[in-house]
Formats: structure tokens, C-alpha cells, sequence
């Protein structure tokens, strides 16, 4: 009775496929600047992380906990868990991971909080870009991995491209929540003595939306470190690489050993990054 339904199928694969073959052709040297350009940020980050003694990194994230947190209990968790991924010879896969982290982070706030920020003032235009981030957010991310591939090939590029697409979403939603939650009456304050749009933005809307854009920052790096082990399989270097090889090879220690590493650096970023308003 509906075999008219299922005859003619709409070419929605072949249709990209299309989309993409044109684009490999036409937009090649697009995709090999920004490939550059991603490439240097890698480069650069990787080589922060490595190229000082661990003792050195570990004594700039505990300075850096202590400026954002002011609790020597924090400090000691992080300091404690660096020498402990010290310990567990995971200090180079972790430098990698981390890299990819901040890349995305670099990235996913330097493009989301500007677009959160126009979107908080222009309501249509959230509302219009509000289903393709949740088509960014909702799609299996295994399925970035293809067009990532395609254009970059292998290597931490298409990981982080990848990771971009996935994560965005974050910062953007969050700086829009913080922007409109910013209270009438301070507006109005503003207003009243004069305060320029410029003005009222610096002055009233991003002071009160901080907390808000932390928690973006915040969700920009969990949401990264759970693409590591993604990354992995389109030959980002980190932590997915133990995770991926102990998967092939049925290694339980192996596989315990990285996951559990994942885990403590997921738990010492957050702890380091987590802003209360006060």
C-alpha cells in the first residue's frame, strides 16, 4: 500500500556527497589555510606544555588555580593529581590531550561569546540558529569524523575540527543565558546615568554574565575531553590513543589506567575553572 513511499528514495547522501566533492575541488585552498592555521595553534600549545620540566607546568597550574580559586585545598587536588599523572607515565599523551582542549578552547570562546552576545540582543537571530545548534549538539559525532577526514586528512587537525563543531554550541547558549539574565533594573540604571550600548555591555551585561561564560569555558572543556578518545581514531595524538589500543587488544590495565587519567584531568579542570557568583 505505500510501497510509493519507499521507491524513490530522496538522495539525501548523495546529495552530500556532492556537496562535499564540490568543495574538496572549489574550496581546497581554503581548507589548507585554515588547516595551517589550526596546525600552528596545536604546534604552539603542544610546545608550552613540553617543553618545560613537568615541575615547572605543574607549578604554573597550581599558581594559576590559586589566582582563580584562592583554596589551598584546591591547589593541593591539582597538585597532587599532576604528579599523580606524572606517576603513571601519562605526562606526554595528558600535554597532548590538554593541547587539544585549549585549542578548542581558544577557539570555541574567541567565535561563541561574540555570537552569544549578538544573539542575547537580537532574539531572531537565536531563534533561527538555536535548531542548527542543537542539530551541532545532537548528530553522532562520529559523523564529523567524515568531512574532518576529507578535508584535513589525518592527524590533530581533523580532531580538533571536530571537536570545534561539537563543543561550540556550549559557549554560545550559555553567554546568550547570561546576557538576557542580566536584571532590568541595572539596565535601566545604566541607561539612566547616560551608559552608551558599549557601555552597558562592558559595565552591567558582562560583569553579571561572568559566571555564566565560566560555566560555558567550563562545559567547553568537558565537552572536549569526552572527543579525546574520538579524536583518537582519526589519529589525534593523547589520551584516546591508550583508550583505543586497550579496546583493540582487550587490555583491561591499560584501558583502566587511561580512562582513570581522563577522568582526573576532567576533575582538576573543573575544579580549577568552577566560578560561583557571588
Amino acid at each position: 500500500m505505500f510501497d510509493f513511499i519507499t521507491q524513490d528514495k530522496i538522495p539525501v547522501g548523495k546529495a552530500a556527497e556532492q556537496v562535499f566533492g564540490w568543495m574538496q575541488d572549489h574550496m581546497g585552498w581554503f581548507f589548507d589555510a585554515l588547516s595551517n592555521l589550526m596546525q600552528t595553534i596545536i604546534d604552539s600549545i603542544e610546545w608550552l606544555l613540553q617543553a618545560p620540566p613537568p615541575i615547572v607546568i605543574i607549578a604554573i597550574f597550581v599558581a594559576l588555580t590559586w589566582l582563580l580559586q584562592r583554596s589551598w585545598k584546591t591547589c593541593l587536588l591539582v597538585f597532587l593529581g599532576l604528579l599523580f599523572i606524572l606517576n603513571q607515565h601519562y605526562w606526554a599523551e595528558t600535554t597532548q590531550s590538554l593541547t587539544l582542549v585549549l585549542a578548542a578552547c581558544i577557539i570555541c570562546m574567541g567565535i561563541g561569546v561574540p555570537i552569544g552576545i549578538y544573539a542575547a540582543h537580537r532574539p531572531r537571530v537565536y531563534h533561527a540558529i538555536s535548531p542548527v545548534l542543537d542539530l551541532m549538539q545532537t548528530l553522532p559525532t562520529f559523523v564529523y569524523l567524515i568531512p574532518a577526514i576529507i578535508f584535513f586528512g589525518l592527524g590533530m587537525v581533523p580532531g580538533l575540527i571536530a571537536t570545534v563543531i561539537f563543543v561550540i554550541p556550549a559557549p554560545i547558549r550559555l553567554t546568550q543565558l547570561g546576557i538576557i539574565s542580566t536584571p532590568e533594573a541595572l539596565l535601566e540604571a545604566a541607561t539612566a546615568f547616560g551608559a552608551t550600548p558599549g557601555q552597558k555591555l562592558w559595565k552591567v551585561e558582562l560583569p553579571y554574565a561572568f559566571p555564566q561564560i565560566m560555566a560555558g569555558l567550563n562545559q567547553t572543556i568537558m565537552l572536549s575531553l569526552s572527543m579525546v578518545v574520538i579524536a583518537a581514531y582519526v589519529g589525534a595524538d593523547g589520551l584516546g590513543v591508550p583508550v583505543v589500543r586497550a579496546l583493540g587488544s582487550v587490555n583491561t590495565a591499560l584501558g583502566f589506567e587511561s580512562g582513570f587519567i581522563i577522568v582526573v584531568v576532567a576533575i582538576l579542570l573543573d575544579r580549577m575553572l568552577r566560578v560561583t557568583r557571588k
